[in-house]
């Protein structure tokens, strides 16, 4: 008998009764390709009010992962250390269609069998991100979630996804939304399972010195395959993977979205700040409102560096938030927006850095929905220690254009002094 079918003897013997999380039959899996290391398969949640026994692995609805722990160090031969453990839960909301990161943990994973070093870039050294999240379809209608939550971190060599021999299968959240059916995420239906980032040794001390990492999280569709239909916006989260990354994230919490924050480029630090501003113009259909700005002092880190090697003396950023509120037809593109910062008493500007912006072509504020748009300016810090600090700004935003990057403001732009 092999190894994982005693352990999974012993855990059916152990079994605890569990009430309302019952799952239903596991369905068949797909043809795989022999040589692939990333293989996404879903765990999905039975909604019915039934007692049903599963197997002592089962963490989901204590977010304990000790078991699950001890199944991968069985299954690979290796030895497991926590090294971080985080319950604090996130949550991204996509319009009916919720998908939460309940709790995850680092395991530091050595000296396992060579059978598994692939994902872990050929070494037999290592840790693994074990992550729970809860996707939940709070709509009256079907819609079909495809949850490949990639991982990434500022300098990574790739992008990092799921590796399903380090769990029991139907422990994971890639089981019963798997292909085979059609990733299909029922009416009312809530699903709760796992999923496993592997990293080599050498990659995890690259986000371990990084201390943070991101999973971006892909919004549903309402019809099978039609990446037109889809409900929501993409989201992200955020993994602090010690207690430093776990000070950087609170720090950023205090930041504009922007791209700078949302990928940690850097460090940033607040120079000056105003919110609630309130200052309003009409643009066609849209209300433009400035509603706050924030000069940060940024020093971007090793990575991005290069990016920014024509600030010499520095670099402030200048991040303006506005909330748009669109009464017309069309959809309001973020992505096309453009705009203009005029300082010095005029006679000096700047244009906005869309390369800073986490904007995409599908980030749009659709008709009779309000939004929130930021812009964002880079500026050099020793122009603006010595000279514009201490005189007035303007921000010239629009034309409001649409998800075809037409004008529908004619040529109107809005423009606000601070």
């Amino acid at each position: 008998m092999s190894k994982s079918w005693t352990f999974l003897l012993a855990a059916l013997l152990t079994s605890v009764i569990v009430s309302g999380c019952g799952s239903n039959e596991k369905p068949t899996e797909a043809d795989e390709n022999a040589n692939a290391t990333e293989d996404n398969k879903v765990e999905v949640e039975n909604t019915k009010d039934e007692e049903v026994e599963e197997p002592a692995t089962t963490a989901s609805n204590t977010s304990d992962f000790s078991d699950l722990i001890k199944y991968m160090e069985e299954e690979t031969e290796g030895t497991a250390k926590v090294l971080y453990e985080n319950k604090e839960p996130q949550v991204h909301e996509m319009d009916g269609v919720t998908l939460s990161l309940d709790a995850y943990t680092l395991v530091e994973l050595n000296d396992f069998h060579t059978d598994f070093n692939i994902p872990f870039n050929d070494q037999t050294n290592g840790g693994v991100i074990i992550a729970q999240y809860t996707v939940k379809n709070e709509l009256d209608k079907d819609v079909y979630y495809t949850p490949f939550l990639y991982l990434s971190f500022t300098g990574a060599e790739k992008d990092y996804n799921n590796f399903r021999d380090l769990l029991p299968p139907e422990e994971q959240l890639v089981e019963k939304l798997s292909p085979t059916n059609d990733y299909l995420l029922k009416a009312g239906e809530t699903v709760t399972g796992y999923y496993t980032y592997p990293f080599g040794q050498d990659h995890l001390q690259d986000a371990l010195n990084v201390s943070t990492v991101t999973v971006e999280v892909p919004a549903p569709l309402a019809v099978k395959d039609d990446y037109s239909s889809t409900i929501g916006k993409d989201g992200q989260f955020t993994f602090s993977l010690n207690d430093a990354g776990a000070e950087k994230i609170k720090a950023n919490a205090a930041f504009y979205n922007d791209k700078v924050t949302l990928d940690d480029m850097g460090e940033k630090k607040m120079l000056k700040e105003q919110s609630g501003i309130g200052k309003s113009e009409q643009l066609g259909d849209v209300t433009v409102t400035f509603d706050g700005y924030q000069f940060t002092d940024f020093t971007p880190n090793a990575v991005e560096a290069p990016r920014f090697e024509n600030f010499k003396t520095g670099i402030v950023l200048l991040t303006v938030k506005f909330n748009l509120d669109n009464k017309g037809s069309d959809s309001v593109s973020l992505s096309s927006m453009s705009s203009k910062l005029t300082l010095n008493d005029g006679t000096q500007y700047t244009l906005g850095e869309g390369m800073l912006l986490d904007y995409s072509y599908d980030d749009v504020i659709a008709g009779g929905q309000s939004g929130e748009l930021l812009q964002i300016y880079l500026l050099d810090k020793e122009q603006y220690d010595k000279i514009w600090k201490n005189k007035s700004f303007e921000v010239e935003v629009g034309p409001i254009r649409n998800q075809e990057a037409k004008d529908i403001s004619k040529g109107k732009t809005a423009i606000f002094e601070f």
